[in-house]
């Protein structure tokens, strides 16, 4: 069967088509993330090479110096986002861009309201990535082999994001992804190499892989071409200018830099990397483990709770390197499940390279970087609540309810998830949860001995309870416990 008959018109999945139309018609103040999305999808798509190529070479196809390049075509108006990494097959692109199968799909939708300034906000919080691609070009085209297969095997993907695209299969002899943006009318800002260097290095600087563009250098003149007057000058052919190669990036893994060496910028473009996210997180620990296991750890807690927060089988947010080389991005067994929002890296340099899922399972090294990160992220969290009030109450409404599964979860933390655990109490009369157990020790009447509680599905159920009636008398305050883990949390306690 020939090239040309494998190609074919297909319609988007309706949420993406309602996605699509938000990118296009959406109003951007910051339509240079595009470049950061695509820039992190293709450095994932090596990281992914990298970590299959350690049990079979042959992935690299004799190209293993991965890399990413940028460049721009002024007369086509074009800009292209290209890698060497591990490429797609036909069947992955229309999963991963013809479709959106992802957690929180549906609320995502529901919580959309048709303004644009708070929609476009949303869209940052859902997480958009190869999407972004239309807030700044009007066609798309992506052109990928997957690292491995026969060089007919090549994909083209294309669509002007108005509910079709098509899709053929092409020939290509290198592996990787391509990503041509025909650019809109107005955008030609994005046509000039200073400004696309000043983008990389504002925003993907912190990409351990190289970020390479073209540049133009005069070649230097040499002594005996040294030109005495102007006639001489003028029947001297000017030289013509060389291309070569320059790495736009720093190009190294933040991670392992020192941590005076990392500005908070740093900190917070990396983190809307890892973390796939528009907004700056709320806090972030870094820190280094030495000895016999050692690792380095540089996690985050965003600013607002993900689409599928709830969603208690998606994939965690922390990824696990070895010795910088990407593991695996479902590390469960880095991050229990009730800290599922934590999002960041942990690199550990005592693990073999081509560590298992069942060497995850049942290593001890991964037990006790699992403990020592854990104890990080509580850590962090006791100092917001300590330190950092207003940021603590953002943390807590956004994923309080979540670090209340630790109490039944993590027994051996229990008493520090205990502390940073909020509540309603009867002392006020609104909702809010601000009271902390050391709030309501401190406020305990002379001779209160107990910690008092009421559970109710809401607040003003408890606030009516006719239970409270004889503490009333005594003027004992109570905690309010609502929820769907009222009852395991009140358990526990007890």
């Amino acid at each position: 069967m020939t090239v040309d008959a494998h190609k074919e018109t297909l319609g988007f999945q309706t949420e993406v088509k309602h996605l699509l139309h938000l990118m296009i018609h959406s109003l951007y103040s910051n339509k240079e993330i595009f470049l950061r999305e695509l820039i992190s999808n293709a450095s994932d798509a090596a990281d992914k090479l990298r970590f299959l190529a350690l049990t079979d070479e042959r992935l690299y196809e004799g190209d293993s110096d991965l890399k990413i390049r940028i460049a721009f075509d002024k007369e086509k108006r074009t800009v292209s986002i290209s890698d060497n990494g591990i490429g797609m097959t036909r069947a992955e692109v229309q999963e991963n861009i013809g479709t959106i199968a992802k957690s929180g799909t549906k609320q995502f939708f529901e919580a959309l309201t048709g303004e644009q300034a708070k929609d476009s906000e949303l869209i940052g919080q859902f997480g958009v990535g190869f999407y972004s691609a239309f807030i700044v070009a009007d066609k798309v085209t992506l052109t990928t082999r997957k690292a491995g297969s026969a060089i007919d095997e090549g994909t083209r993907w294309e669509s002007s994001g108005e509910g079709e695209y098509t899709i053929e299969a092409v020939e290509t002899d290198k592996h990787g992804t391509e990503i041509v943006l025909h650019l809109k009318d107005g955008e030609d800002e994005f046509l000039d190499g200073y400004r696309l260097r000043s983008i990389i290095r504002k925003f993907s600087d912190h990409i351990s892989l190289p970020i390479v563009m073209d540049k133009e250098v005069m070649p230097p003149m040499a002594d005996d071409e040294t030109v005495d007057g102007e006639a001489d000058a003028e029947n001297k052919a000017k030289p013509e200018p060389e291309i070569v190669e320059e790495t736009v990036n720093t190009a190294s893994a933040l991670w392992t830099r020192a941590r005076q060496d990392i500005s908070e910028d740093d900190y917070n473009q990396f983190y809307k990397h890892v973390g796939h996210d528009y907004q700056d997180p709320l806090a972030y620990v870094h820190s280094k483990v030495e000895g016999n296991n050692e690792y380095t750890l540089l996690l985050y807690v965003p600013s607002h709770a993900p689409f599928d927060l709830w969603d208690r089988d998606t994939k965690h947010g922390v990824k696990l390197y070895v010795r910088k080389v990407f593991i695996t991005d479902d590390a469960e067994q880095i991050m229990p499940r009730y800290l599922r929002f934590i999002k960041g890296i942990v690199d550990a340099n005592s693990l073999p390279l081509n560590v298992s899922r069942e060497i995850l399972q049942q290593s001890k090294q991964i037990s006790t970087i699992k403990s020592g990160s854990v104890k990080k992220v509580l850590g962090m969290l006791e100092n917001l609540a300590k330190n950092e009030a207003e940021k603590y109450e953002t943390f807590w409404t956004e994923f309080g309810a979540v670090l209340k599964e630790g109490i039944v979860e993590d027994y051996s933390n229990k008493e520090r998830i205990a502390k940073l655990l909020r509540f309603s109490s009867t002392h006020t009369d609104n909702s809010k949860q601000d009271v902390s157990l050391e709030d309501y020790v401190s406020r305990m009447q002379e001779g209160q001995e107990k910690i008092y509680y009421v559970t109710a599905d809401s607040f003003s159920a408890a606030k009516n309870s006719p239970h409270l009636e004889i503490f009333r008398k005594k003027r004992y305050r109570s905690l309010i416990v609502i929820g769907s883990y009222r009852r395991m949390v009140s358990q526990q306690f007890n």
